[in-house]
């Protein structure tokens, strides 16, 4: 009865206020921790355009990626699937590293993609902001964005495409300089700009993008993926502070929020868009150390903890998220980024394999609309599960690190790749990862063992468990 019952109720919302098919705006925000938004409870910066929207949305806390790094977990919101299946499985470098690690150059183009799934039935659909998913470094041969269901596209220095480059500046100097010139040769038109206006630039082409679609009166789909708030950090001159790597990432952050606001404010300011456009806003995993926060959880970009891989969810869409759940937060419901692909299309009215693609085409995500909608507290049927990037056994001094983690229901469980080292976690009561309950809890920890050793068997390999042989890396000495 489940699943009819989610079916019927997407059904009853997938037109919203308006009877036209919705649109929808996913900002997946760039190596920012769970604690960095003053909505999730920052106090060293404000970030008011996006507080916004969580206090006229939907706010969750068991929202997670796919993988604590870059590259995979774009893959899985893409695609809606694991993205261990495309071998995507670290963030994608130079092709000799790719090779070095066992990952792909990029993504597949035959993949079935969220946008690519929209476009086939009617949607207008662009790409502004990184991309990461092929064309980078010496990888000059990928395909270009557009071959992924996309209309149009503006992207940074790790897509193909027209792209915009950083002009980088601090107090003292006299003129700007220019990183990542070789992403000239990755397509073009190229427009060098000020590193700390980059958000603005692709919210700049978004907006007509927008425009356009409503003009030809066709629903819209659009990626804003920002480089922000990643490091290094380049904040306008006058946010510079004392330059240490916290001031400059909260100088980021603050004016990345700031850059977001045109493209929100002119949603909300248009009727026939603030009535039928739902908004999603998320990292696409945890903070770099000593920058970001990750709130109460243990850990950080590129481990399976929970600041790995947590990431802060808001959802914004008055015409289509209940009234009544405007302002609140969901604090039970546990889902991931491949969930949102199903979702999405479910909210649109359109069947999930209603386009083409190459197999696998069954999503790993499932369809939980009416959560994001804030019209039911469910959390997705089956786990989750993931596993580490292969290069980061030890990762930002920390490690060695786990190989595997799952998590079900309240419960998650960590361990390597033969099942070893286990910590088991009961987040409901200990969301920091401290107390390991797997010797009071043996038969929870032995099943959990076996259901993530079981989907790493299913999965494709990458190089991890040899590269997880290395000794670490040596530490980097500190600059005097």
């Amino acid at each position: 009865m489940r699943p009819l019952l989610l079916c019927l109720i997407a059904m009853h919302c997938a037109l919203g206020s308006t009877g036209r098919p919705p649109n929808f705006v996913m900002i997946f925000i760039d190596d920012m921790g769970w604690g960095d938004l003053s909505c999730f409870g920052n106090e060293e910066a404000a970030t008011p355009n996006l507080d916004r929207l969580a206090r006229e949305g939907v706010r969750f806390e068991h929202f997670y990626v796919n993988s604590p790094i870059c590259s995979p977990s774009r893959c899985a919101l893409t695609t809606g699937q694991y993205p261990q299946r495309w071998s995507i499985t670290s963030f994608l470098n130079n092709r000799a590293d790719n090779d070095r690690r066992g990952v792909a150059q990029w993504l597949d183009p035959r993949a079935a993609t969220l946008p690519g799934i929209l476009r086939q039935n009617g949607y207008a659909t662009g790409h502004f902001g990184k991309w990461h998913l092929g064309g980078q470094r010496d990888v000059d041969d990928a395909p270009p964005i557009t071959a992924y269901g996309f209309d149009e596209s503006l992207t940074n220095f790790e897509g193909m495409g027209a792209k915009l480059l950083p002009m980088t500046l601090k107090p003292g100097d006299t003129a700007p300089g220019r990183i990542w010139q070789d992403a000239e040769r990755l397509g073009g038109p190229v427009v060098w700009m000020r590193r700390s206006e980059i958000t603005a630039g692709f919210v700049n082409a978004a907006i007509p993008f927008i425009n356009r679609a409503a003009a030809a009166g066709k629903p819209f789909y659009i990626n804003l993926w920002p480089d922000d708030v990643h490091g290094p950090w380049w904040p306008p001159t006058s946010q510079w502070g004392d330059g240490s790597r916290r001031r400059l990432y909260l100088s980021v952050l603050e004016e990345m929020d700031r850059q977001l606001g045109p493209l929100l404010e002119h949603i909300r300011a248009t009727p026939a868009l603030r009535d039928n456009t739902l908004v999603l806003v998320c990292s696409d995993n945890g903070h770099e150390t000593g920058a970001g926060s990750g709130g109460p959880f243990r850990g950080h970009k590129a481990t399976l903890h929970e600041g790995g891989i947590r990431s802060p969810l808001i959802a914004w869409g008055p015409g289509l998220i209940a009234e009544s759940r405007a302002g609140t937060t969901n604090t039970t419901s546990v889902f991931a980024a491949f969930d949102i692909a199903p979702s999405l299309l479910a909210i649109a009215g359109i069947a999930a394999n209603a386009g083409s693609g190459a197999a696998p085409s069954s999503f790993d995500g499932e369809d939980l609309s009416p959560l994001l909608l804030g019209r039911s507290t469910v959390s997705r049927r089956a786990p989750l599960f993931w596993r580490r990037p292969p290069d980061r056994k030890h990762a930002y001094g920390s490690g060695p690190l786990p190989d595997l983690a799952v998590r079900k229901d309240e419960w998650k469980l960590l361990c390597d790749f033969d099942g070893s080292n286990s910590g088991l976690y009961h987040l409901m009561d200990d969301p920091g990862e401290t107390s390991n309950l797997a010797a009071r809890h043996p038969d929870i920890a032995a099943r959990l063992t076996r259901a993530v050793l079981d989907w790493n068997a299913s999965m494709p390999q990458d190089n991890g468990q040899e590269l997880g042989k290395e000794a670490p890396p040596a530490p980097r000495k500190k600059k005097k």
